[in-house]
């Protein structure tokens, strides 16, 4: 399948997942499987269950950075929105920034930002001189302060949730439920979102099981949730987002598949992760013992034909219509699959999207 158009569907308004549920655990679980093309209705507490001992279930560890930053204009006093992206790999003293304002801003202007609700006064205002802006409207911005950008943002930002949640300013559930219970690497400006289900209780159950687990860490861009525009999979420029392989991670990989356990990857950035890895020769599925560390940045567009090196298993949400993440998840499952597994999930009433429901595809 090499059009847009055919990952394309009709989702009712109602089921898009606005707020999370009550407790991590209470999201619902549609599992697919792949050999029969059975799809069962369980929870995400019974995850246990169709995992099998020896198996590695990989999670990503990054943490949603408050990359959401609202000021005005030192000019003009005009109100200003921006996004935090990533450090400014050719200017290490930048920030790589998208901007929304009214009128045309201009290299060297000033963005003032205050903390939010100006609750934290004795950090004063944070300014950003604009420096450059590049073909795909990303804006390099220097802040005033030398101070690492997870310690400022922490202060003048506010976690970045997805449009379509339709919050001007997040509340304190969401300050905790859009983190995973494990992230400890600061960096998304976008949750793991299959990894948001996990509680200790839920990590504990798996372990019991006698799976093991690890992790990889991808920083999780806005680029992995924009809907695509181009017509044609082939025209589509996939976003650029850096990750790691740890050798910890590696060597469960190698001992894993040595033994005849599968790989378990929590979420498309997971995935992604290991996927990149492979080809670039770090996990390989002939010797996989001699797997090993690999870190980088990765624009790895999964889409058919792909033959999948890394895993076996995916956990993973109900992804937006046109988006990469549909297309990765399409591809490992067959179009036709997860065409039919979405229909059910609407017509069952399953939650869509970050705080959404899960499936889990065997």
């Amino acid at each position: 399948m090499d059009l847009l158009t055919d990952y394309d569907y009709d989702l009712p308004e109602s089921l898009i997942a606005r707020r999370p549920p009550a407790h991590r655990e209470d999201a619902r679980l549609l599992v697919i499987e792949r050999n029969t093309g059975t799809l069962t209705h369980t929870t995400i507490r019974a995850l246990p269950e169709w995992l099998k001992p020896g198996d590695a279930l990989i999670l990503n560890d990054t943490r949603v950075v408050r990359a959401r930053l609202v000021g005005t204009r030192a000019q003009t006093g005009g109100k200003w929105e921006g996004l935090y992206l990533s450090p400014d790999v050719a200017q290490p003293d930048c920030w790589k920034i998208l901007c929304q304002t009214r009128g045309k801003l201009q290299p060297g202007e000033y963005i003032d930002i205050t903390p939010p609700g100006n609750a934290t006064t004795a950090a004063g205002t944070l300014r950003l001189r604009l420096i450059s802006r590049d073909e795909e409207g990303t804006w390099s911005a220097q802040p005033s302060s030398n101070r690492p950008a997870a310690e400022l943002l922490e202060v003048h930002g506010l976690v970045p949730l997805p449009p379509y949640m339709h919050r001007e300013q997040p509340d304190a559930d969401d300050i905790e439920r859009y983190q995973t219970v494990y992230a400890r690497s600061p960096g998304s400006v976008a949750a793991p979102t299959a990894g948001l289900h996990f509680t200790p209780e839920l990590l504990s159950a798996c372990e019991a099981r006698g799976v093991n687990r690890s992790f990889v860490t991808l920083h999780v861009g806005v680029g992995t949730f924009r809907p695509m525009t181009a017509s044609r999979l082939d025209d589509h420029h996939m976003h650029e987002e850096w990750c790691e392989l740890p050798d910890a991670t590696a060597t469960l990989w190698g001992t894993t598949r040595a033994n005849g356990g599968r790989i378990v990857a929590a979420g498309t950035t997971s995935v992604r992760t290991l996927e990149s890895a492979a080809q670039n020769g770090a996990l390989l599925a002939a010797q996989p013992q001699a797997s090993r560390a690999w870190s980088g940045h990765t624009s790895l567009f999964i889409r058919p034909p792909y033959t999948f090196q890394a895993v076996d298993v995916l956990l993973t949400n109900f992804h937006l219509p046109r988006s990469t993440l549909l297309v990765l998840v399409s591809t490992f499952a067959g179009q036709t699959l997860i065409r039919a597994a979405y229909q059910e999930a609407i017509a069952r009433g399953y939650r869509f999207f970050s705080y959404g429901d899960a499936m889990l595809i065997v």
